[in-house]
């Protein structure tokens, strides 16, 4: 075949690849290798590492692939054609990051470069707009009253559930409305994180006390880069930070966003529903869940016990995390208090400093818009567009959205014995909208004229207070501006309309999402001694994923073996969770419904009932979750 023949070959969509794989085999492999021989670059070009070169040579007779970037660091690749990727060797730095392959990238049935950790590289000669990074960034937040003294034990919320875009994209990020949560050391004058945690050694604008990077309890409804198996819907993740964003946690088993189990004692949440699996990639929803809205509260439950130790002292401040939802209501993990103590054992000044020890403070909600895909194209005048994924809101006929309501805060032991809140040791705070602000680009270029067509607002009678926006014109979908033109030191937003018609701008896609890599717990003792009580069981979710979980005696689930309590608090433990089980019902009414609007829907399959004689003291532990085959 001649040469020009090989890239036609090579052009052809990875569907198309697999046609010709079954016809010419061996042969076809040989052609693509040599096509994929050239340099490519990510813009923009921020150091040595955004521009290499894929190079072939000959080793023993055999052909070898190699990626050579200007830095001079390499790795060896070999081409998967059924699945369009080029596999990196063992000499790739990102393999521990879960970056193991280079995905091939075709437009209009032609091969333009390659994804990598989330960004294009393109390749010379090919002339294409560039997926780029931070292509909107900042927050649509409020700020919650300070409660009197007594009340940070608790803080319950409801927020909408609704589908951010059309249809999930790659290198997408945005929270929708959640908080964070702190322990309350305003009393404190000493930096809370130690040298080596990522927060002292990296964000001195946090400083001197590190208070707000120190500990937190966040997460909530979402979509996020690290998502492997994307869909349609947000999910839900629990997630927070015990030393200083060193590791983060986000289910009985996972990391945010972590593929690989984490170690042990890095684990720090514990299953507590015998009714709710939790899968690491969040929870699912069913379809169709547009506006209708989701309980969230973390309560300060008296599991555990105080301990003292060689080392630093450990609170009995067990967080716990109940949701209410039309067919869940209920507690469903825990903080294990020792995740909270464990930095103060080699930095003693901050003990009893945790949220193990102390009262929490919640001061906002906010939708965090962290990581969203731009295009840029710049006209023959030397003015530059912009444009971003179109992002959607639900808007009522008042013009309204509602993002977060009915935010309460609690006093200490506000959960009685039965697991409902006592009212009375409740207190709702007032809101206070805060304007809208948004960035773009590497430089932090303010973005303009959002507030013509949206802007946040506070709306309610007092104690059913609603965060939410309110919209200049939009009914039933509201987009925010999608297009955006260079003036000055700032991007002003401009409609689809005024694109110069010269340029590609209006035409170019955002890559979709797919489904990327799977979930596996790690084979070490924790998961396996004492190990599960049943073989385990499957389900597919909506997301297509399937998980795979077991059950365990509660105080042997992975998360808690690796705290290694004592006999007597492991039967202290098992007794009470054994009591909530039989006693607190999915149905029960724990935390007070919402002053307005509707429950959303869990997906089905991630509710499970315990089989005949695990009905009490036992939970369904998530050990994979899988793209469905």
């Amino acid at each position: 075949m001649k040469f020009n023949s090989l890239v036609t070959l090579l052009a052809v969509t990875v569907v198309s690849c697999l046609a010709l794989v079954q016809s010419v085999c061996a042969q076809v492999d040989a052609l693509n290798e040599i096509a994929l021989v050239g340099t490519y670059r990510r813009e923009p070009v921020e150091n040595k590492w955004h521009v290499g070169s894929i190079e072939m040579s000959l080793k023993n007779g055999a052909k070898r692939l190699e990626w050579v970037n200007k830095a001079g660091v390499k790795w060896g690749l070999v081409l998967d054609l059924k699945k369009g990727v080029l596999k990196t060797g063992p000499s790739n730095p990102y393999l521990k990051n879960g970056h193991r392959e280079f995905a091939l990238e075709f437009r209009a049935g032609k091969l333009i470069g390659f994804w990598f950790q989330n960004s294009l590289y393109v390749k010379e000669g090919v002339k294409v707009l560039p997926q780029l990074s931070r292509g909107f960034h900042g927050y649509i937040s409020m700020r919650a009253q300070a409660p009197p003294e007594g009340f940070g034990y608790g803080a319950s919320f409801y927020v909408s559930v609704w589908p951010l875009l059309k249809d999930p994209i790659s290198q997408f990020q945005i929270g929708l409305p959640s908080t964070w949560i702190t322990p309350d050391n305003r009393d404190f004058k000493k930096p809370l994180c130690p040298p080596g945690t990522v927060a002292r050694d990296n964000w001195p604008e946090r400083g001197p006390y590190y208070r707000d990077v120190f500990q937190t309890i966040e997460g909530g409804l979402g979509y996020w880069v690290s998502t492997q198996f994307p869909t349609h819907s947000p999910k839900y993740r629990i997630n927070g930070t015990p030393n200083g964003y060193n590791h983060e946690i986000s289910s009985p088993g996972w990391g945010f966003g972590k593929t690989k189990s984490l170690p042990g004692i890095k684990m720090g949440i514990a299953q507590l529903s015998n009714r709710l699996l939790i899968p690491p990639d969040g929870l699912t929803f069913e379809a169709g869940q547009t506006g209708n809205l989701l309980g969230n509260a973390w309560m300060v439950l008296p599991l555990a016990s105080k301990k003292k130790g060689a080392g630093a002292s450990t609170g009995d401040n067990s967080w716990t995390l109940f949701l209410n939802s039309q067919n869940f209501k209920g507690p469903v993990a825990f903080w294990i208090p020792e995740t909270w103590s464990q930095l103060s054992q080699g930095y003693r000044v901050i003990e009893k400093r945790g949220l193990d020890a102390r009262p929490g403070s919640m001061g906002s909600g906010a939708m965090e818009v962290n990581t969203v895909p731009c295009f840029e194209e710049t006209d023959k005048k030397g003015v530059t567009y912009s444009k971003i994924p179109k992002i959607q809101f639900p808007v009522n006929q008042n013009g309204e959205t509602s993002l977060m309501q009915d935010v309460t805060f609690y006093a200490k032991n506000s959960v009685g014995a039965n697991g409902l809140v006592d009212r009375k040791k409740s207190w709702k705070p007032n809101l206070k909208a805060v304007p809208i602000r948004f960035d773009q680009g590497a430089k932090r270029t303010k973005l303009l004229g959002i507030d013509s067509v949206v802007q946040t607002k506070i709306y309610g009678q007092p104690g059913k207070q609603v965060f939410g926006l309110e919209w200049s014109e939009a009914r039933g979908t509201g987009y925010l501006p999608q297009y955006f033109k260079q003036d000055g030191d700032r991007r002003v937003a401009i409609e689809e309309k005024e694109v110069p018609p010269s340029l590609s701008l209006v035409d170019q896609k955002f890559r979709s999402a797919k489904k990327q890599q799977n979930y596996h717990s790690s084979q070490s003792e924790i998961w396996t001694k004492p190990g599960p009580k049943t073989a385990t069981s499957r389900v597919t979710l909506v997301d297509g994923s399937v998980v795979t979980y077991a059950w365990y005696r509660f105080v042997d689930q992975p998360s808690l073996v690796a705290v290694e309590w004592s006999v007597a608090e492991k039967n202290r433990m098992q007794a009470k969770v054994e009591k909530i089980h039989r006693t607190w019902p999915i149905t029960g009414d724990y935390i007070p419904d919402p002053s307005s609007g509707r429950l959303a829907k869990l997906d089905h399959a991630i509710l499970v009932s315990p089989p005949s004689g695990f009905e009490v003291g036992y939970v369904p532990i998530v050990v994979s979750q899988t793209m469905e085959r």
